[in-house]
This record gives structure tokens, C-alpha cells and sequence, in this order.
């Protein structure tokens, strides 16, 4: 799997509502899902058996849901600079992430945004993730704890 994105470090008070994070592009490929069977142990067919996926009627073998959100993850802690300061994070699955069988896989397409100032230096960050014209989360959120 291949991220193009720019560790950054946040601040509280370098940040407004509405501040825009650096987009995160990334490419899921059947052999990542492949690796991602024996880390998670979720060995789903449907995760890479295109047979399988057609038959429970899908369109073609599909990411995890828990890959997905990972890489959708990865916006909030390379702007923070510091993953521990992800106090909460939380998305629903609207749509599958359909990965083809060819070199280039499915590209994930992250932009984020600070929606809300909370106290204690803390900010939520509303998530987008887009797979072609699909948004494959919705209500992605994190709280996020800024020097």
C-alpha cells in the first residue's frame, strides 16, 4: 500500500474551524488485502476470493472495513505529528472499497477538516474518503488532543 502525504505537527492555536488538512492519497492493492488477512486474522473470503464476493453480491472482492478506516486514519496522525493524540475517532461504512485485480488497485482519497474548537486543546476533524466517485465513510470523525 503506497500513502503520498507529509508528516505535519499541529497546534491548537495554529489552527481555525474550517483549517483544511493535507490530503492523503493512497492505493490498496489485492496484495495488501492478502496482508492484511494474516495481521487482522480476518480471513473473509470476500477479501480475496472474487468468486465469493460475487456471490454474496458484491461487485468484486472488497477492503476491510477496519483497512479502510486505518488509511483513513493516517490524515489526522500525520497532520498531528503524534498518533497518541488521537483521543477518539469513530466513521460508519457507507460504501465498499471495490479493488480491482490490477496493478493499480483502488485509490483512497482523504481530505479532512477542523470543524470544531473544543476546550482543553482538543479538536474534532471531520474526515472524507472517496474511492473514484464513491464516499466510502461517512460520519468519520476524530478528537484530537493539540499541544
Amino acid at each position: 500500500m503506497i500513502a503520498t502525504s507529509t508528516p505535519r505537527t499541529a497546534t491548537y492555536d495554529s489552527v481555525d474551524e474550517g483549517s483544511e488538512l493535507p490530503e492523503v492519497r493512497s492505493r490498496i492493492r489485492r496484495a495488501d488485502l492478502i496482508r492484511y488477512c494474516g495481521a487482522s486474522g480476518d480471513f473473509n473470503v470476500i477479501h480475496w476470493n472474487e468468486r465469493a464476493a460475487l456471490d454474496a453480491g458484491l461487485p468484486d472482492v472488497i477492503a476491510h472495513g477496519m483497512l479502510t478506516m486505518a488509511v483513513a486514519a493516517r490524515i489526522v496522525t500525520d497532520w498531528v505529528g503524534d498518533p497518541g493524540a488521537v483521543a477518539e475517532y469513530a466513521v460508519r461504512f457507507s460504501r465498499p472499497v471495490v479493488v480491482p485485480d490490477d496493478e493499480d488497485g483502488a485509490e483512497l482519497v482523504v481530505t479532512a477538516r477542523v470543524a470544531k474548537k473544543l476546550p482543553d486543546h482538543r479538536v474534532r476533524v471531520d474526515i472524507v474518503v472517496r474511492s473514484g466517485a464513491d464516499k466510502v465513510l461517512s460520519m468519520a470523525r476524530a478528537v484530537v488532543a493539540l499541544a
